[in-house]
């Protein structure tokens, strides 16, 4: 995609020049059309989304929110004159796309669920065995390793829920399973601490 960009933007220099335009002239009639997307500060910062819709910017922080960008029509245009992907290709890679983040999210999920149920809730009932004799001093491990398991079985039925369309499936791993697994590391996180 990198490649793509420089070519396209050597494509359009070359255009200008072949065009009769000097090359001073050239480079800066491009760089006056583009300086707006010029950013120099900190890309992983608060203030980036604020900077970045101020320059007119899309915010796609997540993959879901970026594949469709790949085969925008703008993008197929650009990929057919550079003779680097023809349409139908492009409509591929979105979907093996698709298909990979479904797949990674869909595996760290179930990876969750499993250390759940094989190590970490059996660790905490272990745990809390060792209090039976005077609960006083548990502290509030109870209420700590019961919302771990209250969290775990939330995330099992998010997962039962999953959409079998791609694009539908991957919006579904992002805005509720990826939530539902942060939930569950919180609560994780507070029992080892």
């Amino acid at each position: 995609v990198c490649n793509t960009i420089m070519a396209a933007g050597m494509a359009s220099l070359s255009d200008l020049l072949e065009g009769g335009m000097g090359l001073r002239d050239a480079v800066a009639k491009m760089y006056k059309e583009n300086r707006q997307v010029i950013f120099t500060g900190n890309g992983y910062s608060a203030e980036w989304p604020i900077k970045a819709k101020e320059l007119g910017l899309p915010n796609l922080n997540t993959t879901p929110k970026a594949i469709p960008t790949f085969n925008s029509e703008k993008n197929k245009a650009i990929f057919k004159k550079l003779n680097i992907l023809a349409a139908d290709e492009t409509d591929a890679r979105v979907e093996v796309m698709y298909e990979a983040y479904n797949t990674s999210v869909s595996i760290e999920a179930k990876t969750m669920i499993f250390m759940m149920d094989t190590g970490i809730i059996p660790a905490c009932a272990k745990d809390l065995a060792k209090y039976e004799s005077c609960k006083e001093l548990a502290g509030d491990r109870m209420e700590v390793y019961t919302n771990i398991t209250k969290e775990t079985q939330k995330l099992k039925d998010v997962m039962e829920k999953l959409p079998s369309e791609l694009v539908a499936e991957a919006n579904y791993l992002c805005d509720t399973v990826i939530p539902a697994m942060s939930s569950l590391r919180e609560q994780v996180d507070m029992a080892e601490g």
